[in-house]
């Protein structure tokens, strides 16, 4: 086990660094996806739990899977998974408002365009996993303010954020959390890698 754990780690920490631009060789995206499934294997096995704090900050988009629909069988499949380009930024950044209480910002840059959205977060630290909720939104165009305002029941769903039960939330299932890289599961089954800014 504690080779494996090893040989993820070091694969995941290469693509962060070939991503970062260092002058090392990037990890082909089969392999990378092949490291994530690993870490959240080990992350369960060994019922690894991360305190909000840990993911709290500014973090860059690397690298997704996304998810395909699987004919005549139940449920998901995962994509081959991708390197984000760097022309396209995506961050993704929390902030606490207490211990397990905070916001999510979600955004992406292409060239002149900016589409910021953010919202309600809560993360349940026995199970690694943050909830969150969209409800206000804003585009910028060469970094002009042309649309702020609330989306899908905005304040309203905002301020009923806590009363919702989990199953109905978006959320994030994190199963590796360094100082460097987080990786998590979405709730379509997706997983992700991000870097920090």
């Amino acid at each position: 086990m504690e080779k494996t754990i090893t040989q993820f780690i070091t694969l995941l920490t290469q693509t962060v660094s070939a991503y970062r631009g260092q002058k090392i060789e990037r990890p082909p995206a089969e392999a990378v996806v092949n490291a994530l499934l690993q870490a959240e294997k080990a992350a369960k096995q060994q019922r690894l739990t991360y305190p909000f704090e840990s993911i709290l900050g500014k973090w860059r988009l690397c690298f997704t899977t996304g998810t395909k629909k699987v004919k005549n069988r139940r449920g998901i499949k995962l994509g081959n998974g991708f390197y984000l380009p760097k022309f396209a930024a995506a961050h993704i950044s929390f902030s606490a408002q207490d211990a397990d209480k905070g916001e999510i910002t979600n955004s992406v840059e292409f060239g002149s365009v900016k589409l910021k959205l953010t919202g309600p977060a809560k993360y349940v630290g026995k199970k690694n996993l943050l909830a969150f909720d969209f409800t206000q939104m804003q585009i910028s165009l060469f970094s002009r303010t042309i649309y702020n305002g609330e989306i899908r029941g905005g304040k309203t769903k905002a301020e009923d954020f806590d009363n919702r039960p989990l199953s109905v939330l978006p959320f994030f299932a994190f199963f590796l959390v360094t100082p460097d890289l987080i990786a998590a599961r979405g709730r379509g089954g997706g997983l992700a890698l991000w870097i920090r800014d």
